[in-house]
């Protein structure tokens, strides 16, 4: 196999409940952090960091819009909202010499947290922006899964490994 080098997302697009586009934006995808607790004591010299198996942190994505648009307010409605960015990105092969793309989409239930109407100045975007908080989220690159999360029923999948199987298993779930 030859060397394969990412380069870039060369553009995406943003559906709102599966198939509809709902706008030019921008988006924050989410920081995925693991909850933590410091361990110390007897056997440790010092203190350790570590995370809990599958537990995260609150994640948030943000979508910054060109434009005040209907979709957009639609979102801070009290209730849960599907939300998919489907990108393609540029790979160059360097034992061929050619660019070729490679299909990113991400998944995600939202939960809205704000609404920042932007700015109104003559000729200029608004920067409209909505905040969220991402109950689930499923990642795909190339077509493959890399990563499932979804808190409210305890999974929590990276690279086909389900971190969370034995804790479901122990809980009774």
């Amino acid at each position: 196999m030859s060397n394969q080098i990412p380069e870039r997302l060369i553009n995406f697009t943003v559906y709102g409940e599966g198939s509809r586009i709902i706008g030019i934006a921008d988006a924050k995808l989410p920081s995925i952090e693991m909850m933590t607790e410091t361990v110390s004591g007897a056997g440790i010299a010092g203190e350790i960091e570590t995370g809990t198996l599958g537990h995260l942190k609150s994640m948030s994505v943000s979508l910054k819009w060109r434009t005040l648009t209907a979709d957009g307010t639609n979102l801070f409605l009290s209730s849960s909202h599907q939300v998919d960015f489907r990108g393609s990105q540029q790979v160059y092969d360097a034992g061929t010499g050619k660019y070729k793309t490679v299909p990113i989409r991400a998944s995600m239930k939202l939960n809205p947290k704000k609404l920042d109407l932007g700015s109104l100045q003559v000729s200029k975007a608004t920067d409209t922006e909505n905040e969220f908080e991402v109950l689930y989220l499923k990642l795909f690159i190339n077509g493959k899964e890399v990563l499932e999360i979804d808190k409210l029923n305890y999974i929590c999948i990276f690279n086909g490994e389900d971190i969370l199987q034995t804790v479901r298993d122990d809980l009774g779930l």
